[in-house]
Order: C-alpha cells, then sequence, then structure tokens
C-alpha cells in the first residue's frame, strides 16, 4: 500500500510541476489514478470512482453467473475468467466463501446456475465444454456427479448458457448459445428431450413459475422468444430492446421483465398478452447516451420493487413497481452503488438483503513488480448491502451519480480551464464553436503500457526500469512526446484486444464481447467474433457486438463527414482479390469508404508497408483537395509476433511507421488543420507502476506543439470525445459524455512547425523490402514456434509477453523477482 501511496503522491505531484512550468489549466482535481485506492474505493479506467455499498468478499475472476439457494442461506457464484474458472459457495449469513471447486483449462464454465426446488441439487452451465454440471448439495456444500452432456447425432456446438428448473424440479431448460437455439432436458434420464430454433445468440431460457411457458432472450438481436414449456413449440416472439439478457417474474401479478443491455432499458412485458406493456428506462439523466448496460434482474416477494444490476454504471437501480398489481407505471427511484460490473443481484430472505457479485471488483492497479498480464489480474467480489430505506437510497443515490459525474456529463463542467478562448480547438458543445482543426486522422494500435515505452522519457511519471521498447526502439514515439505533448496519465479502457477494438471505435464495449472473449482468449472454445463480429463460426448478419449508435464512422458519417478507413475491423482477408473486406457488413461496412488495399492484420506485413498503402491515397487527396475529415488508419505490429520476428524490430518498424505518417502530413498543405490521435486498443502486453490499464497515447498537431505533461487523466472516451467535439459530433456513450475532454493537451496558438522523423537501429529504410514480408530481425528469435499469431490475440499473451522480457532483459520476470 505504501507503495501505491508514493505512485499517487507522484501523479498529482507532476500535475502541479507541469502546471507551473508551463502554465497549464492541469489541476489536482483532474489527476486522480486508476486502480484500487487505500481507503477500500477504487477508479475505474473510465475515471469513474467505486464506493461500493455493504460489506465487501472476494470471489474468483470474473464472477459471471450465480444462484440463491431456495432457503436463501447461500449463493453459488460462477467465475468464469481467463485462467482458473470456478463456483464458489458464498454463506450469506456469514458472509464468507465457504467451497471453492476449480477448473483448469479445458474445463469450462458460463452464465448459467440454478438450484433444484428442494435445494438437493445444483447445476451450472458449462459453456464451450457443450456439458451441464451436476451436483448434489447438503451441509453447505458441492459434490460433483457425472455431467449431463449437450450430443446429439450432429456433434452440435450448443454452448449452453443461461438455465432453469421446472418448479416440479423434473425439466431443466437450456439457452445454446451457439446453436441459436433452446433445449429440454429430462432430469430423469439426463437426456436432450427436444431442441428448438430460437433468436440469434440465446443468453437466458426462463420458465414460469407455473411451469408452462418458456421465455428465452435473444442476445444477438431485439427480441425475446415464447414457447410452450411442455412441447417448445413458439408461442410467439416479442420484440423488446437491443440485445436482451437476463430475464425476471413478478411473483404476484405474472409480469415478465428483460433487461435490455444495448438500448438501458427494462421491457415490461404482460405474460397473458405477451406484449410488452411498460418500457422502463435506465438512463442516469435525460437525453443520456447509452452506456447503463443492464444484465441482471431480481423481484421482490410482493411484487412492488425491482433490483437491476447495471454492469457499465456499476450499481443496482432500485424501481418502484407500484402497489404489485402492474397497474402503475414503473420508475426509478433510486440507486445504489456496486464494484465495478455486477452481474448478479439477489434478495435475502425477507426481502432486507441484497447481494450483488461485481465481476470487475475493484479494477487491477500495478503489475510492475508482478509482470501478471492483466487478462488475469481482476478479481470479483461479492456486495451485501442491507436493503435501504428511502434516506439511505437518497444517499446512494448522490453517491452513485457523483461517482459516475453525471453533473459533469450534463453540464460539461469539465470544459471550464478553457472558458472564453474563442476558436478554441476543442469547442465546448458539438456545432456549436468553430474548431480551426478540420481533419481527424485517428491512429489504432496494439497492446503497449506506458511503462513499456515512454517509461525512460525523461518526464512525466514513468519508471525507467520497465521500458522494454525505450528510446533506442521508439525514437518517434519518445520526440512525439517531446515536441507535442506527454499524456501521462492516460488509460485503455479494455483488457484486451476483443473488447479494446470497441472501446476505441464504440466508446464502450458491450455485454456479448464483456462476457465472451474470456472464453476465447482462455481456448474454451470461443470463436473470436469481436471487432465488428468477424472471424467465428458463428458469424452471420447478427450484430452482435454493436451497440446502439455504432461506431465512430457511423455517427460521422450520418453527420454528413467524409471518412475512409484503413484497416480496422477488415480482417476478412479475400485471396482472389488480395483485398481486405469488413468482418461483418450486418455490423458495420464504413459506408463503403475503406480502402481494400490496406492490410489488415497480418503480422507477416510491415507497418511501413501499411503506411505506403495510406500514403498512396494521401497524394491523391492532397492533390485533389479532398482529405477526408475522419480517417482510422490500423498499425497493429507493436502487439510483435513469432518466430520470426524480434520483438524490438516489430516494435521499432511500428515506430518508424508512425513517425513517417505524421511527418508525411505535417510537410502537406494539410498540416495547418489537422490533428493526428494515436491511441492502444488495450494495455495487456506489457506492464505499468501505476495502473496495467495505463497506456500510450498521443495527441499530434500544430494545435498540442507545446511540449508540456498533460497529467489529467485521461482515457480512450476522453479521445473519443475530443475528436467528436472538434468534429461536430454527438457522444455514442455516456464515457465520452462525462470524459474530460483533451483540452489541457491543446492551445488556441499553433506552432506549424513540421515534425521530421527519427531512424533507429532496429529498422532501417533497407530493411523494408519494398514487398510485403518482414524482414528478419537483427539477432535470432528465441520465441517458441508453437505460438499462433493468426488473429488479435490468439497467442498466449502471458507467454508472448514473458518471451519478450526475457529476449529483450535476458531473463524471465521471475527470475527478476527472486
Amino acid at each position: 500500500m505504501e507503495k501505491l501511496k508514493g505512485k499517487r503522491k507522484k501523479i498529482i505531484a507532476g500535475a502541479a510541476l507541469a502546471s507551473l512550468l508551463f502554465g497549464s489549466s492541469v489541476s489536482a482535481a483532474y489527476t486522480w489514478f486508476a486502480g484500487p485506492q487505500e481507503d477500500g474505493t477504487a477508479v475505474t479506467t473510465n475515471g469513474w470512482h467505486l464506493t461500493p455499498a455493504g460489506k465487501q468478499v472476494n470471489l474468483g475472476n470474473f464472477p459471471i453467473g450465480g444462484a440463491l439457494s431456495p432457503d436463501g442461506k447461500y449463493i453459488v457464484v460462477s467465475n468464469a475468467g481467463t485462467g482458473t474458472q470456478s463456483l464458489q459457495v458464498v454463506d450469506t449469513e456469514k458472509k464468507e466463501v465457504i467451497q471453492t471447486i476449480s477448473y483448469d483449462w479445458p474445463e469450462a464454465l458460463y452464465i448459467g446456475v440454478v438450484f433444484s426446488p428442494d435445494g438437493k441439487k445444483m447445476y451450472a452451465s458449462a459453456g464451450g465444454n457443450n456439458k451441464i454440471r451436476v451436483f448434489d448439495f447438503a451441509d453447505s456444500k458441492l459434490t460433483e456427479q457425472s455431467p449431463i452432456q449437450m450430443k446429439d447425432q450432429n456433434q452440435t456446438d450448443f454452448y449452453p448458457a443461461g438455465i432453469s428448473i421446472s418448479p416440479d424440479g423434473k425439466l431443466l431448460y437450456v439457452a445454446n448459445n451457439m446453436n441459436h437455439s433452446v433445449s429440454r432436458i429430462n432430469l430423469t434420464t439426463n437426456q436432450i428431450e427436444g431442441t428448438s430454433v430460437v433468436g440469434k445468440s440465446p443468453y437466458a431460457a426462463f420458465v414460469s413459475s407455473d411451469g408452462n411457458t418458456l421465455y428465452v432472450s435473444n442476445w444477438g438481436e431485439s427480441s425475446v422468444t415464447v414457447l410452450n414449456a411442455t412441447d417448445l413449440s413458439v408461442k410467439k416472439t416479442i420484440p423488446v430492446g437491443l440485445h436482451p439478457n437476463a430475464i425476471a417474474e413478478n411473483p404476484v401479478d405474472g409480469s415478465i421483465y428483460v433487461a435490455n443491455s444495448d438500448s438501458d432499458e427494462i421491457s415490461v412485458i404482460d405474460s397473458k398478452r405477451l406484449e410488452v406493456k411498460d418500457t422502463v428506462s435506465l438512463a442516469p439523466y435525460r437525453g443520456a447516451p447509452t452506456g447503463t448496460q443492464p444484465d441482471a434482474l431480481t423481484v421482490s416477494e410482493d411484487g412492488k420493487t425491482l433490483y437491476v444490476a447495471n454492469t457499465l454504471n456499476n450499481n443496482i437501480a432500485v424501481i418502484d413497481l407500484g402497489n404489485g398489481t402492474g397497474k402503475m407505471k414503473a420508475k426509478v427511484k433510486g440507486l445504489i452503488p456496486t464494484g465495478w460490473y455486477p452481474t448478479g443481484v439477489y434478495l435475502g430472505k425477507n426481502d432486507n438483503q441484497l447481494m450483488v457479485h461485481n465481476a470487475k471488483g475493484l479494477g487491477a492497479g500495478p503489475n510492475g513488480d508482478s509482470h501478471e498480464w492483466l487478462g488475469n489480474m481482476i478479481k470479483g467480489t461479492m456486495s451485501f448491502i442491507d436493503v435501504p430505506d428511502q434516506e439511505q437510497l437518497k444517499k446512494y443515490t448522490k453517491q452513485t451519480n457523483d461517482n459516475n459525474q453525471v453533473k459533469e456529463a450534463e453540464a460539461n463542467s469539465w470544459w471550464k480551464d478553457a472558458e472564453g478562448k474563442k476558436d478554441f480547438p476543442i469547442p465546448r458543445y458539438p456545432g456549436k464553436g468553430k474548431s480551426p482543426i478540420k481533419h481527424v486522422i485517428y491512429v489504432i494500435k496494439e497492446n503497449q503500457t506506458y511503462d513499456h515505452v515512454f517509461g525512460d522519457l525523461g518526464k512525466g511519471n514513468g519508471d525507467p526500469s520497465l521500458a522494454l521498447y525505450g528510446k533506442e526502439v521508439t525514437p518517434n514515439h519518445h520526440k512525439l512526446a517531446n515536441q507535442f505533448v506527454t499524456l501521462d496519465n492516460f488509460y485503455a479502457d479494455a483488457e484486451v484486444s476483443a473488447d479494446g477494438h470497441n472501446w476505441t471505435t464504440a466508446g464502450k464495449a458491450n455485454d456479448y464481447v464483456q462476457k465472451n472473449w474470456l472464453a476465447n482468449y482462455s481456448g474454451r472454445n470461443r470463436d473470436y467474433d469481436f471487432d465488428g463480429g468477424g472471424g467465428g463460426s458463428i458469424l452471420d448478419d447478427a450484430p452482435y457486438t454493436r451497440s446502439k449508435e455504432g461506431y465512430i464512422w457511423d455517427i460521422a458519417m450520418k453527420a454528413g463527414l467524409t471518412f475512409r478507413n484503413y484497416g480496422e475491423f477488415a480482417y476478412n482477408y479475400d485471396p482472389a482479390t488480395k483485398t481486405y473486406l469488413p468482418n461483418n457488413p450486418g455490423t458495420t461496412n464504413f459506408g463503403g469508404n475503406y480502402d481494400p488495399y490496406y492490410p489488415s492484420w497480418d503480422l507477416n506485413i510491415s507497418d511501413v508497408t501499411r503506411y505506403k498503402e495510406w500514403e498512396k491515397e494521401f497524394r491523391e487527396f492532397e492533390k485533389n483537395g479532398n482529405l477526408p475529415q475522419l480517417e482510422v488508419v490500423y498499425l497493429p505490429n507493436d502487439h510483435t509476433g513469432g518466430s520470426k520476428w524480434g520483438p524490438e524490430q516489430m516494435v521499432a518498424q511500428n515506430d518508424y511507421a508512425l513517425g513517417k505518417l505524421v511527418e508525411t502530413v505535417s510537410h502537406s498543405k494539410y498540416w495547418k488543420d489537422t490533428a493526428i490521435f494515436v491511441v492502444e486498443d488495450d494495455a495487456q502486453g506489457g506492464i505499468d507502476h501505476v495502473d496495467a490499464h495505463r497506456s500510450v497515447a498521443l495527441a499530434i498537431s500544430p494545435y498540442t506543439q507545446i511540449g508540456k505533461v498533460d497529467s489529467t487523466f485521461y482515457d480512450t472516451p476522453a479521445m473519443l470525445r475530443t475528436m467528436e467535439l472538434i468534429l461536430g459530433l454527438q457522444p455514442m456513450t455516456q464515457f465520452e459524455a462525462a470524459a474530460i475532454p483533451m483540452f489541457n493537451s491543446f492551445t488556441d496558438r499553433p506552432n506549424f512547425t513540421t515534425y521530421n522523423m527519427e531512424r533507429t537501429k532496429y529498422w532501417t529504410e533497407e530493411g523494408d523490402t519494398q514487398s510485403s514480408q518482414q524482414p528478419k530481425p537483427a539477432s535470432s528469435s528465441l520465441y517458441p514456434a508453437d505460438m499462433d499469431f493468426s488473429k488479435p490475440d490468439s497467442v498466449d499473451r502471458k507467454k508472448l509477453n514473458d518471451e519478450n522480457w526475457k529476449i529483450i532483459k535476458g531473463h524471465y520476470p521471475k527470475e527478476k523477482n527472486k
């Protein structure tokens, strides 16, 4: 804790020093840092505070589902993270974990957990293992029995997700997430009795309390399928909000509640008429964009209150349902703060205690000493919260809104330090105010931390001992940070590339992405279908990963701006035409505004080759005077790759390409009105002494050529927000709306000095052979040959990180720590 305390002071002191030396408007009020804090609170990567109510109990890696025992004495939680997965029995009276059953790869868990009505059996879906785990439960202990195999004659990949059990305990209903179907299992024979087709990527299979009706939420679309529970015949398909997941029933009037994760609302279904009779908005304020992302529900015994877990708002919404008759319009009456990303909410006996499991707990913190991979670092928690009275709920609501910067989002008050400056490069409101910047180039790279690149920068909050790709490897990154602005308190909101490319382009990663990448990254039979929905066996026209507003290019084109895409969301290589196509036209097709000859993900291809393809079009735009207002450029090779290349060579080559791009723009007629923003999609490829999410970011323009350190708390949505304000666009999500725009990195007094790139011994002009193939590294690589680089992050990232460290530093991290 003392180490954390020292680092915390260092960040604030750095900001204050920058203010004294450079006249910066940075203030200590903007310089908190991400991760767990000493007082039991935390700060998320988007700068929101976590002050979870109640008592906190530590859980495993990413608790995703759970079930309360019929007597209310126990909750069994399913931890479905990337490493060792587990089922944990939590005693609700003692408020402690009393049993853990672990599952190492390839054994798996997923969303579904349910007790039998008598509490003597428990069942858990095993996702990629295509089975249902079966347990006896007695004396507060689970004992595993032979599983129910989800198999048929076609060897179908069912991928069981949400499950529920009939009131008599004889039938189990299973949502088959990858088979777009639902199955009924006879628990006497443990055999599948029937399977019916439902909508795309079903999440929950919920049987009514009378056992007659089955409701299935179709996570991959906007509907609920209603079936006869006896024969699985479809009664009706009911349109609801976007990407529904959790389902609950009112025990008094039988109303069905459905959480719509990407439209931030609850659909209330009349169980007799089978139609939506009410919709409850979960928006935190009037006019808020999306980002609440509900995913779990429970109803009080008297039918008067619905509790909703909002994953991205880190709270429980308390919804007043009236007198339990369903005649009063439901409304949110208050909010309860939780840990990060709550994925389950339960009510204890007599409705006097709430229990909430939080998938991301209190966040990551630093990994500079442990060298732990970010994807495995974050541990879940469970909150035990006394159901609040009205006065306490009022206090909780204020705390939640303060945590989530609701007032700042509504009033745009972050902007006050740049107030009164005419034609400031970042207007206060979209479309109100004229920015001198007319063109934005958004460069997206792969996976590095701040310390890995800038630890040796010589200014800002860096640790030189962690600079794996320091100034000799990345001279252009260092020169750009020094000549323009150093961003030493910038965080990637993602843990890995799967959610990272969504955060960088859509301002959030939706529930489908957040809950499914873990199985893919741990090799548990889940395809990579996250960047626009491409590359997986379940690839079809369903926009699984697309949230309500879509992506930055969607809102730009909708606003009438010109746009060009280079490689992002375009891993779909067509060997016949030797072109790269959108991953999934059903999710995004860029309006046709993409360069099909620009190489996307393929580590065999040099980033300098990518630069040259971009440059070819840039020269034409310059000649014709029609440079698009927004360009997105993918430069992925700082990811580093397998046995053919060394890590320093690949990162240096990426640095070279970025330097060439900036040099080209700065020597063109467009330099005077262009801003180049550079971001990593995530920070999982390295280590950092502040927080494992802290990452490399650059803001490059005549209007950022100020040479100062800006320690303002920024993240990916803050960069998106800045670009949106420059281009006159509305924010896509609540995270952009609440983010601090990067006004402290900009000035209204431009410096039009051009940029001249730097060269490095790790990469030369001769090194790029004019072909698409990578050259050999300067020295032989120590990488094992079995690493898979066919898709982003298909490699074991922890293994790759350790190998990179060994090649450059000469020893494994564990040897360093002996």
